[in-house]
């Protein structure tokens, strides 16, 4: 592994509302493959910012995911989010089967039998909403509940357990260093209570997603007992807390600017395509995620990247990339292509993606629609952000109809 005594130190801790990190903005502007330093793990690494070089690193064989196994790769939390054996980690053609496996559960043939219970949690959460008569904070009673009831009601977690699975996902997101005894034990906690339920619902499966998973089949594969164990936690940790936080960023973004929530009351129709332009524009986490090894020396951007080296990439930089986005920082809900990478890219790209989508349309055209005019009641600049966690996300959004 190459080192580089003058790599540039990034703790990518910037959370000024919704504004794009300087730092990342001069990386893809003027370094555009970067060596870096970030807060937790050994050694460099290299950030990748531009779209073309993101999709290569993102699929190109000659990047490994499974390589980062066992090294104290550099990264943004005090102990690793990912499992050892979670499909985040995994390369092809290993993580093909089990994308083939787990994709069965978020068929679109599922996401429609899910509909009608996203739209019975939404109407609820938003009579609860309307029952304050005048004002009530949206971060409480649609961001945060929505996804959790989701996801919980699509894996049949029981009601008295959400509550605490939540604060373990949250707990293994902090990014404090003092955090670091709590996010082992958090990770622990996850892992021995999925162990519990996935075996529970081998031996005896419903129609929950996980009994899904536990019995779907590709040819004679199934998930072993593990594979499901991992996929049941990244489920939880995915389908709830990074959709929590997407919801809130667009309801900031609806609320302070009007021409977004114009475009999704004047052209219903082109809901989907709205929401998919801010997923595009909106900075949803701070810094980097899993990174991958480069296996061979590699050339991008006119950088080799040594074998053996560690290799992360900025979806975030690349939503934002001059290069293939015409006026990259600023909304066009007429823009279509090319795809955005809020949901990742190429082998890793996000399974429950079409579950949070549905969600996500479900919410915002369901508010829009009661509350019409619903409005911040304080300044913009006085809405409070999060700063400890890897999720950039407001607080609260008090409001008022």
């Amino acid at each position: 592994m190459s080192t580089d005594a003058n790599a540039h130190y990034c703790p990518f801790d910037y959370a000024e509302a919704l504004d794009f990190d300087p730092m990342l903005r001069r990386f893809l502007d003027e370094e555009p493959v970067a060596r870096i330093k970030l807060p937790y793990g050994e050694g460099e690494a290299w950030l990748v910012t531009r779209y073309d070089d993101v999709r290569t690193v993102t699929t190109d064989r000659r990047f490994s995911r499974h390589a980062v196994i066992g090294r104290d790769f550099p990264r943004m939390t005090p102990e690793p989010i990912v499992q050892d054996e979670a499909i985040n980690v995994m390369d092809p053609p290993a993580s093909s089967r089990l994308r083939s496996l787990v994709s069965k559960g978020f068929a679109p043939d599922q996401i429609d039998r899910m509909r009608p219970h996203i739209q019975r949690a939404v109407d609820q959460l938003l009579d609860r909403m309307a029952e304050e008569r005048a004002e009530a904070d949206l971060m409480t009673h649609l961001a945060h509940p929505l996804p959790l009831i989701t996801i919980c009601e699509v894996l049949e977690i029981p009601q008295g357990d959400k509550d605490q699975l939540r604060a373990h996902a949250r707990t293994m997101m902090n990014v404090t260093a003092e955090n670091r005894p709590n996010a082992v034990r958090a990770k622990a906690d996850l892992r021995a209570y999925f162990t519990d339920l996935t075996a529970r619902r081998r031996a005896d499966p419903g129609d929950d997603l996980i009994s899904v998973l536990a019995t779907a089949r590709d040819g004679d594969e199934l998930l072993d007992d593990k594979e499901l164990t991992v996929m049941a936690m990244v489920l939880l940790i995915t389908g709830q807390d990074t959709t929590t936080y997407e919801l809130g960023n667009l309801s900031y973004t609806l609320l302070t600017r009007p021409e977004a929530r114009a475009a999704l009351q004047q052209s219903p129709e082109k809901l989907s395509q709205t929401i998919n332009e801010l997923l595009r524009y909106i900075p949803f986490r701070k810094g980097v995620g899993i990174p991958r090894v480069a296996t061979e020396d590699v050339e991008l951007s006119g950088v080799t990247i040594p074998a053996g080296d560690i290799v992360h990439v900025s979806y975030l930089t690349a939503n934002r990339d001059g290069l293939k986005f015409d006026r990259p920082d600023e909304l066009d809900f007429d823009r279509t292509t090319p795809s955005h990478m809020t949901f990742g890219w190429g082998a890793h790209h996000c399974l429950g993606a079409p579950l949070a989508q549905a969600e996500i349309e479900t919410a915002f055209k369901s508010l829009l629609e009661r509350f019409p005019d619903i409005e911040l009641t304080k300044p913009a600049e006085e809405v409070e952000w999060n700063t400890t966690s890897i999720w950039r996300y407001p607080l609260g959004l008090p409001v008022t109809w």
